[in-house]
């Protein structure tokens, strides 16, 4: 699969000045939609909100650097493993992911950056599916 590097980074530094509100957004829309996934989180969201920030702002400079992404990728989903996230978590997540970054790119968000944002959350799935299947052999 191919990503659409340029247009990747172009809309991540376009919402990047307005990172806090993607993290409330994707954080009170997930808590929302499933309020099961709640209690995954600590009570007070400023850190996690930071993570998630950090962790789209590392893929998004890791684009050009396939090497470095994977492992970044699959150290980040190993984590979640002690964090007790468990597989079918993943596509709500990138569901909730894209609404975020829809709602706060506003009328910049098209069919073009939603289909970029699919593409580059399905391999960073695909990346941790792949970690995570390597960890249960090895186990």
């Amino acid at each position: 699969m191919s990503l659409n590097v340029e247009l990747l980074e172009s809309s991540f530094k376009l919402v990047a000045p307005n990172a806090e509100a993607l993290a409330d957004h994707f954080y009170g829309r997930l808590f929302r939609l499933h309020p099961e996934l709640r209690s995954m989180f600590p009570e007070a969201l400023d850190e996690q909100k930071k993570k998630l920030i950090a962790s789209l702002a590392m893929v998004v400079g890791s684009l050009r650097n396939p090497d470095t992404l994977v492992a970044a990728v699959r150290a980040l989903g190993l984590r979640h493993i002690d964090y007790g996230v468990k597989r079918e978590q993943y596509p709500v997540v990138g569901e909730n992911l894209l609404a975020s970054l829809e709602a706060v790119a506003g009328d910049a968000w098209n069919d073009e950056l939603a289909a970029a944002w699919t593409d580059a959350y399905n391999a960073i799935q695909s990346i941790i599916f792949d970690a995570l299947d390597d960890a249960k052999q090895a186990a």
